[in-house]
């Protein structure tokens, strides 16, 4: 990545980052800064990421960031700003920590209205811990757990954050899913979120990613996998409440 592409709010000395070749997380949290500087954030954000693959992130930016207890972030970020209500706070995780033992707070959070941004990386598995099947795992998919795919039948379906908080968010909530292969759309839909939180209310977005290390996939088979299947079955896009697609 060239100088002048990279945000200012960076850490230098944290690049090239940790995550495994392929890996979506660099480009959400680039589109995350990019958002941050144009925004001009840099001296009030607070960032807390979760445990799992976000955990990495941590010595990413040049403000204050720190790590969490898994799922636990959400309501660390909340504290942070009810604490101190000048303050800019990010929650960032997976789908891990946010769908599975963190989804309560997500709910919480959502059903309050905390003026808080939460950002979640989908990408399909739990990456971390060897690519076992996640809330977000798609319909045949096969995974550690899943050898044979994934089957409704037993596990229900892949679940919809964005949709399913939708139902519970006040009218002036934000919520979007952006997803890697549209960095500048993703950033905007970032910078949607800040902005929200800044104007005292609630802002999730949802980022598809890619994983090609417990995917299995080679180059080729990895974008196709986040532009077809994925982005047919978790559609990008902002979703307004009830449920109802903005764009």
């Amino acid at each position: 990545m060239s100088e002048l592409s990279m945000p200012r709010c960076w850490n230098k000395d944290s690049k090239p980052h940790r995550f495994c070749p392929g890996c979506g997380h660099g480009l959400v949290l680039k589109a995350l800064g990019l958002a941050v500087d144009e925004l001009g954030l840099e001296e009030r954000l607070v960032f807390a990421c979760d445990i799992g693959c976000s955990l990495l992130a941590w010595d990413f930016f040049t403000f204050p960031c720190m790590q969490t207890h898994h799922g636990r972030t959400i309501p660390v970020a909340v504290g942070l700003k009810r604490a101190s209500p000048d303050l800019v706070a990010v929650a960032y995780m997976g789908d891990g920590g946010g769908y599975s033992i963190g989804l309560q707070h997500l709910f919480s959070a959502a059903l309050r209205s905390d003026p808080i941004t939460a950002i979640l990386v989908n990408n399909t598995v739990y990456a971390m811990t060897g690519g076992q099947m996640a809330p977000t795992t798609l319909p045949g998919q096969k995974t550690e757990t899943t050898p044979f795919g994934r089957e409704e039948s037993d596990t229900g379906l892949p679940f919809k954050g964005p949709e399913t908080l939708a139902a519970v968010v006040q009218p002036e909530a934000y919520l979007a899913r952006g997803t890697v292969a549209r960095v500048p759309l993703l950033k905007k839909m970032i910078k949607k979120a800040l902005e929200r939180q800044l104007q005292g209310s609630f802002a999730f977005v949802e980022a598809l990613s890619t994983c090609p290390t417990n995917w299995r996939t080679s180059a080729a088979d990895t974008w196709s996998f986040l532009e077809q299947r994925m982005s047919r079955y978790y559609r990008p896009g902002e979703i307004a409440t009830a449920g109802r697609e903005e764009s």
